[in-house]
Order: structure tokens, then sequence, then C-alpha cells
């Protein structure tokens, strides 16, 4: 195992920060324990809601089970929703250009790693929550984390060291098999267990620290990311040396497959509904940390008047926070909503019945299985003309979009890239700002419309290839 703590990219890091990193990953093994002795043997199991895709989960077993030909594994760990979400995207494509796609969640095992990931999870989602409650809080604290915290180099310095505790899992794996991680602890302890393939497929727009690993090839979705990440821009007070160019390249947004191979059909007849006043769908996500419910509430008590006035139908995926759906009931009390819970099969029905027929009123999703609460978003999408979502991974898919106030300073930058780009709009931070943008969209097609085309144009230049690209850069495909 090389020491990827002490110097990153040819910059040395300071002695306490070295120290501060050692401690904290000697309180991880004293907390869970030292499993590096350990011979973990990954097996494997099928994945239900993903199906179409082919994923198949590795697991713990007692005997190691061989992959298929042609294997690509996609690390990733559950972090609300949004690593799940780029790392479906990642397997669809690998998927589509003839790989056998495998999914590996670091936080799931019965590890030392595994366990130490999901302490940190707890921690952040937490804080997620709390900052939508606490002004104080966020302004103090979780936005000058977001923002500035992790993205200084000797963040990442401390996440080096923690994940070598990751190590033990990747025993069992081949080392030359493509493998693209989806968060940046997946990508460290591949490195770390000596895989030779890595590419780290970078989810935000805004450049930090945190999402650094040596010896990966970084993927990143934008101009704005590719220039910040290869001069490692604002990660030090001192100057610092630039990631080599073949250790970074920019590929464009990672979307599914499934998303793309019909998208100028799905943006037609959104066109259609807007030009020939059928009610428009609108898409509202509860995000996987389950944050931001005063102003997803907002939302729904202003839309309810245009549903009833058959001039948009909602459809809400509660993800698996049955809870939010139970709290929005006890505020305003919708009702003849039609219900999906835990009805995944029928939910993908609908979906299909959607394609000739108008929709009408207010649809609820939730699913308990996380995969199916995940993918529940990615198999309406192509039936809604807009999506309400907070600037996350969301916010570089290839469908109208209205953005919520972000949650987390590094989501800024992904409402500013979109809107740029012509395929969403600014980000609304307020009740006031966001129900004015809804009641705009809904007035005035001629955004939606303008939006959708759009999306068209950016698709012919490849803007929406992020997924096959870091497929084929894990394959050392040549394009």
């Amino acid at each position: 195992m090389t020491d990827k703590t002490s110097v990153i990219f040819g910059n040395e890091i300071d002695k306490k920060t070295i120290k501060n990193a050692n401690k904290s990953k000697n309180k991880y093994l004293k907390k869970f324990g030292d499993d590096s002795k350990k011979e973990y043997k990954l097996g494997i199991e099928p994945i239900k809601a993903l199906d179409n895709i082919g994923v198949s989960n590795l697991v713990f077993k007692d005997e190691i089970e061989p992959m298929k030909d042609n294997p690509l594994i996609v690390g990733n760990i559950r972090m609300g929703f949004g690593h799940y979400r780029i790392s479906i995207a990642i397997a669809s494509c690998a998927r589509a250009l003839g790989f056998t796609p495998y999914w590996l969640d670091l936080a799931s095992f019965d590890a030392t790693g595994s366990k130490m990931i999901r302490e940190q999870n707890n921690l952040y989602s937490l804080a997620s929550r709390i900052s939508q409650k606490s002004k104080l809080f966020n302004h103090f604290f979780w936005e000058p984390l977001n923002s500035e915290g992790f993205k200084k180099i000797t963040y990442n310095a401390k996440d080096q060291k923690n994940s070598e505790l990751l190590v033990p899992i990747f025993n069992s794996i081949p080392k030359d098999t493509p493998y693209i991680a989806t968060h940046v602890w997946p990508s460290q302890g591949a490195i770390h267990a000596g895989l030779t393939n890595v590419v780290n497929a970078i989810p935000d727009n805004w450049p930090m620290g945190l999402h650094l690993s040596e010896g990966a090839i970084h993927a990143v979705q934008t101009p704005f990311a590719y220039l910040g990440y290869k001069m490692l821009n604002g990660f030090s007070d001192k100057p610092l040396k630039s990631i080599p160019e073949e250790d970074i390249k920019m590929v464009g947004r990672f979307i599914d497959h499934e998303l793309l191979v019909n998208l100028e059909d799905d943006n037609l007849r959104r066109i259609t509904r807007a030009k020939t006043k059928h009610p428009l769908r609108i898409l509202l996500t509860v995000g996987g940390a389950g944050a931001g419910f005063d102003m997803f509430l907002a939302i729904v008590k202003h839309l309810l008047p245009y549903v009833n006035e058959n001039k948009c139908s909602l459809f809400i995926n509660f993800g698996d926070h049955k809870n939010v759906y139970e709290k929005m009931q006890k505020k305003i009390n919708v009702t003849k909503i039609k219900t999906y819970f835990n009805e995944y099969d029928k939910l993908r029905e609908l979906v299909k019945e959607l394609r000739n027929k108008d929709a009408s009123g207010v649809y609820a999703i939730y699913n308990q299985d996380i995969f199916e609460a995940v993918y529940a978003t990615n198999i309406l999408m192509p039936e809604c003309d807009i999506l309400v979502t907070k600037p996350s991974e969301l916010a570089y898919y290839p469908i109208p979009k209205v953005f919520m106030k972000h949650i987390g300073g590094h989501e800024v930058y992904g409402a500013i890239n979109s809107s740029e780009l012509g395929d969403g709009v600014f980000e609304c931070p307020t009740n006031k700002t966001i129900n004015s943008m809804l009641d705009r969209l809904l007035e005035d097609k001629e955004i939606l419309i303008h939006m959708c085309n759009r999306i068209n144009e950016l698709k012919k230049t490849g803007y929406y290839n992020g997924g096959y690209e870091c497929v084929k850069l894990a394959a050392k495909i040549e394009n």
C-alpha cells in the first residue's frame, strides 16, 4: 500500500495534518477493530429493481464467485441518493457498451472500512437536516464546510488515510478489472488495494480537495470543474502543482443510456403537450437525506390549484422516506392522491400507460427498497415535463429543471452550470421565488420549449455522454 497522505500530486502535506490523519485512522481501528488480515470473499446477487440494466451486487460470501466475462465494477456508497443515481448511470452505460456491470457498495459490508463510512455518512446526513432547521448552523458551519472546508487539499490527506481501511474488501477482485468509483472513498480504497484501471467519477461542479484520488483518472462533467481540478484552484493558500493531464479528463455529464436513447422523442412529446395545452407533468423529488421539507411543502401547496384546474399533474417521489409523505398529509391533506407504495411493478405499468394518455391529479411514490426508491425518479423522468429538485446530481440530467434551494454550498454550481447551458433555470432559494418560477413555466410555455430544444442541442454535442466516456477510460477503449 503506497502512501497517499503525505504527498498529493507532488504537493507536500504539513506534518500536523499528517499526524491528525493517522490519528483519525487509528480512532476507527480502535472503535471498529483491525480487519487488515481478513480474507473477505465476494459473491454475486441480482438487483431486481435494476434487472433492465443487468447489474449485480457484489456481497460477502463464504466462497468467491467469479464474475462473468467483460466485467466492470461500479464502486459506490449510499450517501443520500446522488452517488447511487450516478452509479446506476455508469452501470447502464457499461451495459450499453457490452460490459457486465457489478455493484460494489463499500458502506454495505460488515467490515471496518464500511463501518467508518457509515459513521461519517450518518454525521453528514444529520448535519444536512440540521442545516435546514437552523440558519445559524447553516451560515456559520454547514455552508462554509461544504464550500471551503472540503475544498482544502489537507482534507484529502485525512480521507486518504482513512480509506486505507477499505483495502481488505478488495482482496478477491482481479487488479486489472475496469473500475469506476462514484464517490472518492471507493476510488481511494481501490487505488490503495492496487487496482490499476480506476476512474474517479466526480459528482459536483465545485472543485474540492475532498474528491481527489491520486492514481485514478479524475473524470469531471464540466469545463469549470476541469480547470478548477487541473489547477487545484483554491485548494491551499500556497501555490500548488497541477494535476497531470493524463490524470484528469472532462467527459460530460453522467447520464443513463436509457434516458438518452429516446431523448429527442421524449422532448417532442413535452413540446407537443406545451403547445396543445395538455396538462404539464411536474416531477418533485425528495432527496435521500429527506431534507428541505418546508420548501417541498410550500411547492405542493402552491401547485394544488393548478392540479385541480387540470393545468398540471404532480408526481412526487418520496424515495424511501414515507415519513415525509405522512408529514405532508398532516399539513395539507392532499385528497384524491394516487399512491404507489412499494408497488414498483405497478409504477412501471403506469409509466407505460403515460406514454399514450394524459396524466391528472397527484401521484405519490414510495419504495422501501433503496434501488427502487432511487430508480423510480429515472423511470418517471422520460414521461414528465419539469423536474423540481435541489441542484445536486439531478442538476445534470436531460430534462427541464427548476432548482430548489441548495443543501450544502457545493451544490450551488450545479444550478449555475444548468442555467448557463439552458436545460434548467437558476436556483430559486425561497418559497416565493420557486413558486413564481413554477407560475411562469406553467403560463409561458415557450420557456419549457426552449429548454427542450437546448437539451436536444446539447445531446448532439455529446455533452450527456459522460457515463459512456468513463467506461471507455476504465476499459482503455480508444475513441
